[in-house]
């Protein structure tokens, strides 16, 4: 509402702010976006800018604040950050243009654009070696689909989806920001909450199915949605909720999105949240990338491979004959020592192809948009030339195939851009000379005046044969031509009167003018602004050149993101001692030597010490279960051990090499993961209820093509308890779920499950104690450990030696007790004497050898060679005896 005393701006501010209320309206006023009213206040306190005010509005101070428009990108990330949208309201004329209408006429204003999480395009706002998807969830009766873009690459997926699945697939993409109908925005705010993704409710007309095909065939000007396959209802609603919500936040105008990829389940490794979480497959427990799987292997060169080694880690396959491809690609590029290393050099020059189209679709690029795209296509064409002189592989030789074919594009570009263009279109400079005459005529008008007039003053000089004749400038007749009044005769009589006009006569001289003189005054005055419009037309021809071939661009793109992966995963298994694993249609599951990849990259940067392999045999007959029941003490490698298996079988189908001197990997088709102790307070789960949830949903979804590695069942409960449901769980996944399974345990009492059930298996972590201590081997053997050794590493861990010496008494109490049965085991507890704060009697000095008391009285420096030789004899001989 506005009353009388509301200024036509502020009228056209709440006019517009009315429109968008659920966003911090960024008004444009000249140099700056202005705030005003609540979003100003709001916009002060989370970017930490000062609140001021500007008049009044019913008689109270308008709060005001306010952000360069040059530099508004960072305050929209910031504002993104802290869960705001941006409304960007731009001038759409001049105030010169405006007061033609009147004199108090308002520049006339628009809401050119929302920005909200998932609809990011800018560099300085994204990621460049991520995705930064916007996804939806939709329901049309029993139906239910999921739907996703990257607007900034292009990328457009679908897949049905069941409900109980959305949590695992919103784990697998993270994508920045889900649409929902608002009649289930309510119910989806603890699922989402789980991952930090920002939730929009939209009308339920957005997810009309009918509405939305329609919407799907305008984007892709089609006749059918039958063009590209066939969806279902909730499929449809889905991809059409997207469209619809990028028309709201672009103001209609669409970015390039390439047809829809329809997904299924059963072409990936089906991973739930909490095995991500636990296998820190993309992001490492404690937060960002370091120490995650992906920061180890990632060694591509370009953020087009990057963003595909994500998701190939996210999604590994389950279909061989995939897999396979993508491993013999590999193969020839670690044997190709030689070329790999030519094309990796070559991939480092190539820009982001996709996020330079995706932003001059929108109306956000810019010249080095324009160059970029030259200058990728350039660099495939090398690409391709490198790779033109060998056998490829299917895989290679198909992304090969889409390098080629830009000659006209690039040709167009190199000869219209310079080599090194500004950023922003209004800055000019950005057409190489040449390209265009009227554009180097205006140029050269612009930054060479004086010379081009100088050049006319000699040409009048030869037409009139008058050596005095002057071309002079002043503010009031601007160029004129000045001769003295002795010559002035000459050029006011035929046939020279016809060309040049009297201006004005002085006591001295006379000035004249010409039409040429005067439209080449004119061009110089306008040959600045002239020339930069001839750049904007110039500029949105090549941008419509380049946006033609956006689907040619596009299949680019994707063929120097294989290359560039397939590189990188070969220059992995060359750096680290990766090896290629067999992967089939089997059960099997034999490794040989394997390693982490994350604690062994660790180990040798931080020590150098070498991480200790192990083999891991799960290899089941059909139809039968092959678990490994795993004891031995904590801090031995355990956990270390379940998670380099399941990171191996990963790997394998994701199409990499493999840490390990062999493997061989029957598919894997889910893959569970119960390693590690959390709790969820806020939902008010205890760290034992999080961890009987996670293996509920292990038990109830596990098939026999599953690979499970769970830790520790039942440890946050009492004894009895715990052993009872860890002993279930065990006999559940070899009756039931008959899947692969690596088991590790303190309970020791399971060990006899391996005599009971023919395909589990006892194995332990070895260890050895030397004079009361405990030191940890990390090797994997079959059989069970006797005990669990805590007592020792609690003392590694620096408990008081009272302490430990103390729970020694109690461990020997107990164990005896358990020997002699549960009665006597009470007694000998009940007998035991109160605990005491006296510090436990000084430990004996071990008794020293001759050799040791020989060699403290050495001193090495001050021995000669042959002194040196005949000591190691004596001291061999003090050993003997």
């Amino acid at each position: 509402m506005t009353n009388a005393k509301t200024t036509p701006m502020m009228a056209q501010y709440l006019e517009i702010k009315a429109e968008h209320e659920g966003a911090l309206l960024f008004y444009r006023m000249g140099d700056f976006y202005e705030m005003f009213f609540d979003d100003a206040v709001a916009a002060a306190e989370a970017l930490d800018i000062a609140l001021t005010k500007r008049g009044k509005h019913d008689g109270e101070d308008i709060p005001m604040c306010g952000v360069p428009a040059h530099a508004a990108e960072g305050y929209f990330l910031t504002l993104i950050r802290k869960g705001f949208r941006v409304a960007v309201c731009e001038q759409m004329e001049s105030p010169a243009e405006a007061k033609k209408r009147g004199y108090k006429s308002v520049v006339k204003r628009e809401v050119v654009r929302l920005v909200t999480p998932g609809t990011l395009t800018e560099d300085s706002l994204l990621e460049a070696r991520r995705h930064n998807y916007l996804a939806a969830f939709a329901e049309v009766r029993d139906q239910r689909a999921l739907a996703w873009v990257d607007i900034s690459t292009g990328a457009f997926h679908v897949m049905p989806l069941p409900q109980v699945r959305l949590g695992p697939e919103l784990a697998r993409l993270n994508p920045s920001e889900l649409l929902v109908s608002e009649t289930k925005e309510r119910d989806m705010h603890e699922l989402v909450g789980d991952f930090g993704i920002s939730l929009t409710g939209l009308a339920r007309s957005s997810f009309d199915s009918t509405a939305a095909e329609n919407r799907i065939c305008q984007l892709f000007n089609i006749a059918t949605l039958e063009a590209f396959g066939g969806f279902d209802r909730a499929e449809v609603s889905a991809m059409g909720a997207l469209i619809d919500y990028l028309e709201i936040t672009q103001k209609g105008k669409l970015p390039l999105l390439r047809p829809p990829q329809k997904e299924t389940e059963d072409r990936t490794i089906q991973i739930d949240a909490a095995t991500r979480r636990n296998l820190e497959l993309t992001q490492a427990l404690s937060g960002g990338r370091s120490g995650s799987l992906l920061s180890i292997m990632d060694r591509t060169c370009t953020s087009v491979g990057a963003r595909l080694l994500e998701r190939r880690i996210s999604s590994p396959s389950r279909i061989p004959a995939t897999i396979n491809e993508r491993l013999d690609a590999v193969d020839f590029g670690f044997q190709q020592t030689r070329m790999r290393q030519d094309v990796r050099d070559t991939l480092r020059k190539v820009p982001d192809l996709d996020r330079a189209l995706s932003r001059l679709s929108l109306d956000r690029g810019g010249p080095r948009d324009l160059t970029a795209i030259r200058n990728g296509l350039a660099e495939a064409e090398n690409l391709s030339s490198l790779l033109a002189s060998h056998d490829l592989p299917t895989l290679l030789s198909h992304a090969a195939d889409t390098l080629v074919g830009h000659d006209d594009l690039i040709a167009l570009l190199e000869t219209a851009l310079v080599a090194d263009p500004p950023m922003l279109v209004r800055d000019g400079g950005f057409i190489a000379p040449g390209y265009d005459p009227e554009l180097d005529e205006a140029r050269k008008l612009r930054d060479e005046g004086r010379s081009v007039i100088a050049a006319m003053q000699v040409k009048f000089v030869s037409d009139t044969g008058i050596s005095a004749l002057k071309i002079k400038h002043n503010n009031v007749l601007g160029y004129f031509i000045e001769t003295t009044s002795t010559h002035a005769e000459k050029m006011l009589s035929p046939p020279l009167s016809d060309t040049f006009i009297h201006r004005q006569t002085t006591a001295n001289q006379v000035r004249f003018t010409t039409v040429e003189l005067s439209e080449l005054e004119t061009k110089i005055l306008n040959a600045g602004n002239h020339a930069l419009e001839i750049e904007k037309r110039l500029y949105e021809s090549l941008k419509g050149a380049i946006l033609k071939c956006s689907g040619e661009i596009g299949q680019t793109s994707a063929g120097i993101a294989e290359i560039d992966l397939t590189m990188s995963l070969a220059e992995s298994a060359g750096l680290e001692g990766w090896v290629k694993p067999k992967v089939d249609d089997s059960r099997a599951f034999e490794i040989s030597a394997g390693r982490h990849p994350v604690v062994e990259r660790a180990l040798s940067q931080q020590s150098g010490e070498p991480f200790i392999a192990n083999d891991c045999d799960l290899s089941a007959e059909q139809h039968r279960a092959n678990i490994w029941l795993l004891t031995g003490p904590n801090m031995a490698g355990k956990s270390t051990f379940l998670r380099q298996n399941a990171l191996i079988a990963l790997m394998a189908q994701m199409g990499s090499f493999v840490p390990a001197t062999s493997a061989h990997i029957g598919i894997v088709s889910q893959l569970f993961s119960r390693v590690g102790a959390s709790d969820d307070l806020a939902r008010g789960r205890s760290t034992f209820m999080v961890e009987m949830v996670e293996t509920a949903a292990i038990l109830n979804q596990a098939d026999d093509r599953a690979l499970v590695i769970l830790d520790e069942i039942g440890r946050g409960t009492a004894t009895y308890d715990g052993l009872s449901i860890a002993w279930a769980t065990l006999e559940h996944l070899h009756d039931v779920n008959k899947s692969r399974a690596l088991f590790a345990t303190h309970y020791h009492e399971m060990t006899s499950l391996s005599g009971k059930l023919d395909g589990v298996d006892n194995a332990t972590v070895a260890v050895k104690e030397w004079e009361g201590e405990v030191i940890f081997l990390h090797e994997v053997r079959k059989g069970a450990a006797d005990r669990s050794y805590g007592v020792q590493v609690a003392q590694l861990a620096g408990l008081p030696p009272s302490v430990i010496s103390r729970a020694r008494v109690v461990l020997e109490a107990l164990e005896k007790g358990e020997r002699e049965g549960g009665a006597k085991q009470k007694t000998l507890i009940d007998d035991l004497p109160l605990f005491s704060m006296a510090p436990p009697p000084a430990p004996t000095p071990p008794k020293t050898s001759k050799v040791e008391e020989q060699l403290a009285a050495i001193s090495p420096d001050e021995l000669s060679p042959k002194e040196a030789l005949d000591l190691i004899y004596k001291l061999k001989e003090a050993a003997k005896s």
